[in-house]
């Protein structure tokens, strides 16, 4: 039981630094209400795996200096292959796949293919997501999405002079990377999905992971 406690602390820990990028070991031990003595352990153990790095601001003033804790790209690399294990590891397999289909009908013949699956894709997931408001909508989209491997979130946005509804909705993790890295049009044809999902709403795309930034996001506001 400890064992599994101090597995999924351990875990909390990452999604949290993947999520908001950094924090200290008294944020952590109050976000997630544990002894920041316990806190301390697993970020030691942490560093020890190379999972987490940390920093000391410049002006930390007197007294013990606070750390700031971050993922290291291993850390980074980690959570994503927890994401693959979570689909079976088939990411290598549809890579393997989708290249054969390249060397057989080519790449344009495949990026059709991806695109048909993508609106197939879209018409399930709007049956699914409902008819509800956009925030009980991008709620169900979120939920959807982490049942398939997303490490996904909504959070609201401060409504503009029109009064229009606004929500940033962001993955942490990819569940596609490996084939998003192999066929990039994926990404577009994800974006287009979401467009198509929300047709009475603008979706624009905020972050990108395959640019190398922390995560994909998207702006997504009522028309």
């Amino acid at each position: 039981m400890a064992t599994t406690q101090q597995s999924s602390t351990k875990q909390d820990i990452l999604e949290y630094l993947l999520k908001h990028t950094q924090a200290t070991a008294l944020e952590l031990a109050e976000i997630l209400e544990v002894s920041p003595q316990a806190i301390r352990r697993h970020l030691k153990d942490l560093e020890a795996d190379n999972l987490v790095i940390y920093s000391i601001p410049e002006n930390s003033g007197m007294g013990r200096p606070q750390h700031i804790y971050h993922l290291s790209p291993k850390g980074r690399e980690y959570l994503q292959k927890s994401v693959a294990s979570l689909n079976g590891g088939y990411g290598e397999f549809a890579v393997s796949l989708l290249d054969t289909l390249a060397a057989t009908v080519g790449r344009e013949q495949v990026k059709t293919i991806l695109q048909k699956q993508w609106e197939r894709k879209a018409l399930e997931y709007r049956e699914r997501v409902g008819k509800g408001s956009l925030k009980e909508r991008v709620a169900a989209l979120v939920e959807l999405r982490k049942a398939e491997g997303f490490m996904a979130e909504f959070h609201p946005v401060e409504s503009d002079v029109n009064g229009g509804e606004k929500f940033i909705f962001m993955e942490h993790t990819c569940a596609i990377s490996d084939v998003a890295e192999s066929f990039p049009s994926v990404c577009g044809n994800e974006l287009e999905m979401f467009a198509a999902i929300l047709p009475d709403c603008s979706v624009e795309r905020t972050h990108w992971l395959i640019h190398g930034e922390h995560r994909c996001g998207y702006l997504v506001q009522k028309r």
